[in-house]
């Protein structure tokens, strides 16, 4: 049976992941004639330009199918879009999506979550700990393009932690402290915790089966790195949100002790 779900793994020798698991834009032919949303329109909810950003060197994990086909940033039972409160208010699919494609896509997520524990469980045997940086971007204009930002409630980079134990703290505090050292155009960052996302499904699974051996911070970028509307992207900024990335990498690899 040809898989309906690509990704892509890049292995190095690190204890660091880095995930774009939005990243994707591709609908499987076999499931793309039961889809009623254009591209224009999948393009708004998945975060383009993030595999660009996450290609640090690390260990990678980018998903090249659209969230619209199989979010794998949520558990199983909600992994496909059947209702439009599971998708910002939108109809995803024709009512005529077969049994068959949609039972395939719930085992694809299946096989994905099995292997990536195979992943995170090697890094645990090999390094004692691992880091992963889970990257994102969020829509911050809902009504048009010409809405103001309201950035009070929007931060620049919200950081998902939520779910991390405590003893991980020395390490997402470092990961703050690197990034607000840090300029995005000449001007400071505002980076907060928890205030808009506090970490998907991905880091909640991981967390929740390692979480003593490891740390997830999801990245949220607010996407001031492209035109949210019209998909534009602003390559300038794309290439800093990457060098911050490296730079907070970095400075991670300095710390001595992982608390494991």
């Amino acid at each position: 049976m040809t898989s309906l779900f690509q990704y892509r793994v890049h292995l190095v020798d690190s204890p660091f992941w880095a995930f774009a698991i939005h990243d994707g834009h591709q609908v499987d032919p076999a499931a793309e004639q039961f889809i009623l949303l254009d591209e224009t329109q999948r393009l708004r909810e998945e975060d383009p330009y993030t595999a660009s950003m996450a290609e640090l060197p690390v260990n990678q994990l980018f998903v090249a199918t659209s969230r619209f086909q199989l979010d794998i940033n949520r558990k199983e039972e909600d992994a496909v879009y059947l209702r439009p409160e599971q998708a910002w208010g939108l109809n995803v699919w024709k009512d005529t999506l077969p049994s068959t494609i949609l039972q395939q896509l719930y085992e694809e997520h299946k096989n994905f979550y099995q292997q990536l524990d195979n992943y995170i469980q090697h890094t645990i045997d090999k390094y004692d700990f691992f880091i992963a940086f889970d990257v994102h971007t969020y829509n911050a204009q809902r009504i048009s393009e010409e809405e103001p930002i309201d950035k009070k409630a929007n931060p620049q980079i919200n950081l998902g932690t939520y779910y991390n134990d405590e003893k991980w703290r020395l390490v997402i505090d470092k990961f703050i402290e690197s990034v607000q050292s840090q300029q995005l155009l000449g001007e400071a960052i505002d980076i907060r915790e928890n205030v808009k996302f506090k970490g998907g499904y991905l880091a909640q699974h991981i967390l929740q089966k390692f979480g003593d051996r490891g740390c997830v911070l999801s990245i949220e970028f607010r996407k001031d790195f492209m035109n949210e509307w019209t998909g534009l992207p602003y390559q300038p900024i794309i290439l800093e949100y990457k060098q911050l990335l490296l730079r907070a990498l970095k400075d991670l690899q300095k710390i001595d002790a992982y608390g494991v």
